[in-house]
């Protein structure tokens, strides 16, 4: 005899796409007892749908918000000074105050960029697509261009690619490429697998050089291009969309909105990266 399937969707997978989260910011909510369902208190691995009475900490999540499926993701051409937070104590211009609202959910940033550094900054509405693009499981590559202090010898950039122990554990570059400069004004391009808090600062440090300028160029297959200035965003073309969701294996049927609905997607090509370019010679 066959059991009916569970209704709904796991929570966390259900308030991730409502724009709420990350998965494993979620997951961290329902565990300490911070989310309930139709009065009762959630455990990890309950299921629930948009017709279901949901509170985070006391506060009911609308079912419109819920049910809102489609999926958004921009490019944002973040400027230096900007923090990548919703609110800040000091005042200081975050983000998320040049963003465009959405009609359900709200925008949840894949991975950070401090306040002194400079580039692209992905966001979505997608929790699920945000967790998969953080997790070190899929081995998402970002490249970053770096304006470096100091002089630069191959033995420093044989221990940046060799590996270093940080105070936090041990990191590594890919690989550094030189993009030329000089003195004070001396440019490299680089790959690092992960996102760990001023990672790319701190590896340069340990060998002893300082980074001036510090600008992410691409997030795996995303690239920013020239169409975005500093400070405005722009969707994703329809084969970014599709890259991006094949490097974290996401095979799901959620659609794709749009932030102008009676515009036409334009289908372009991604550019070329600086990166990519270089390899090939």
């Amino acid at each position: 005899m066959k059991h009916a399937a569970p209704a709904g969707e796991r929570l966390q997978k259900l308030l991730a796409n409502a724009g709420l989260g990350s998965r494993r910011q979620l997951e961290g909510l329902i565990s300490a007892g911070r989310v309930k369902v139709n009065g009762r208190v959630a455990r990890l691995g309950d299921r629930a749908t948009a017709d279901d009475r949901i509170e985070i900490d006391g506060r009911p999540v609308g079912g419109k918000r819920l049910a809102g499926n489609e999926r958004f993701v921009i490019i944002y051409n973040k400027p230096e000074g900007e923090l990548v937070t919703r609110n800040d104590p000091q005042g200081r211009k975050t983000v998320f105050e040049r963003l465009p609202r959405l009609r359900a959910g709200r925008w949840i940033a894949v991975g950070r960029l401090d306040v002194n550094s400079a580039g692209l900054l992905l966001l979505t509405n997608d929790g699920e697509l945000a967790n998969r693009l953080m997790h070190p499981r899929y081995r998402i590559d970002r490249e970053y261009a770096v304006r470096v202090n100091g002089e630069v010898t191959e033995d420093m950039v044989r221990r940046l690619v060799n590996g270093i122990e940080l105070d936090d554990g041990p990191a590594r570059f890919e690989d550094v490429v030189d993009a030329g400069g000089e003195g004070s004004n001396h440019w490299f391009h680089l790959v690092i697998m992960e996102g760990r808090k001023r990672e790319v600062r701190r590896l340069w440090e340990a060998v002893g050089a300082t980074v001036s300028r510090l600008k992410r160029v691409r997030y795996g297959p995303v690239i920013l291009d020239s169409s975005v200035k500093a400070g405005q965003y722009r969707e994703l073309t329809r084969d970014e969309r599709r890259a991006l969701l094949a490097a974290v294996d996401l095979h799901d049927r959620r659609p794709w909105g749009s932030l102008q609905p009676r515009t036409r997607q334009p289908a372009g090509r991604p550019a070329a990266s600086p990166w990519k370019a270089r390899r090939r010679h």
